[in-house]
């Protein structure tokens, strides 16, 4: 599934161009940026040509301090090979989320942010896709990162869901699934979180009851035993049936199985 582009805007401001900064004046907010990754940060270094360095790009505040935008791989480099000037790109009168909105664009196309750093910062910037997935999470206790009990690694697959069927979609999705699964790792499985929603999204105003739902894909199996099974059916066809847009299919097509078995054909779902 081809991901939606976001639209990042920002107020019409004073930027200076090739401005020469003292590296170790420079700060960096973490709600505005990319966690550093000093291997990277570290390898960089080693091949640094400082003449091709270009500038970083910058945020100077009213109060004059600066922080970095874009470009804090190259500020820590410098910093590790003791190089005390660097070249800058700064941005005048921007707020702190305007300063993540900044490095959203600046990132779009090159340098591209992890999924996990760019819901981290959208959530800094603002944007609603972020905010509104953020706030359905929290009345789940959950998080986004690495797999667990409470959180859910599947970054991307958890925004799409927002994006495409809404927050509402998204917190029965996740209410249905702990309802039939418990607070599991495998509960918070990105295809089963999407074939869920899938299913909710098209055919929720049908379905408005939840817990016979969960009730349903309980008896279907374990949340370890539905990610077998769709696997196995979504790979199936072959090699090229096997990506993730498949298994969310086959996930969806399971669900309405689930919810059909029992039922009289004219209660039935019919597969969209």
């Amino acid at each position: 599934m081809a991901k939606k582009r976001y639209d990042y805007k920002l107020p019409d401001h004073d930027v200076e161009y090739g401005v020469e900064l003292a590296v170790n004046s420079l700060k960096i907010d973490v709600e505005a940026q990319r966690t550093l990754n000093k291997r990277r940060a570290e390898a960089i270094a080693k091949g640094l040509v400082k003449e091709a360095m270009g500038a970083i790009v910058v945020s100077r505040r009213p109060n004059g301090d600066t922080y970095i935008v874009d470009g804090m791989h190259r500020h820590y480099a410098c910093q590790f090979l003791g190089i005390e000037k660097i070249m800058a790109e700064v941005h005048h009168g921007l707020s702190q989320q305007e300063e993540a909105i900044l490095f959203l664009i600046k990132n779009r196309e090159s340098s591209k942010p992890s999924a996990l750093d760019e819901f981290k910062v959208g959530l800094t910037a603002g944007v609603p896709l972020f905010v509104d997935t953020y706030a359905v999470l929290q009345q789940h206790n959950l998080e986004l990162g690495a797999s667990s009990t409470n959180s859910i690694g599947a970054v991307s697959g958890v925004l799409r869901i927002t994006q495409e069927h809404g927050q509402v979609t998204l917190d029965r999705t996740l209410t249905v699934v702990e309802k039939a699964w418990g607070r599991d790792r495998s509960t918070w499985d990105g295809v089963l979180l999407s074939g869920v929603s899938e299913f909710l999204g098209r055919h929720g105003d049908v379905v408005d009851d939840d817990a016979l739902l969960a009730e349903k894909i309980a008896k279907a199996g374990h949340a370890a035993g539905w990610i077998g099974t769709v696997h196995a059916q979504a790979s199936g066809g072959g090699m090229h049936n096997s990506g993730t847009g498949s298994r969310i299919s086959t996930c969806y097509r399971l669900v309405v199985d689930a919810w059909n078995k029992g039922r009289r054909k004219g209660s039935r779902i019919e597969l969209r």
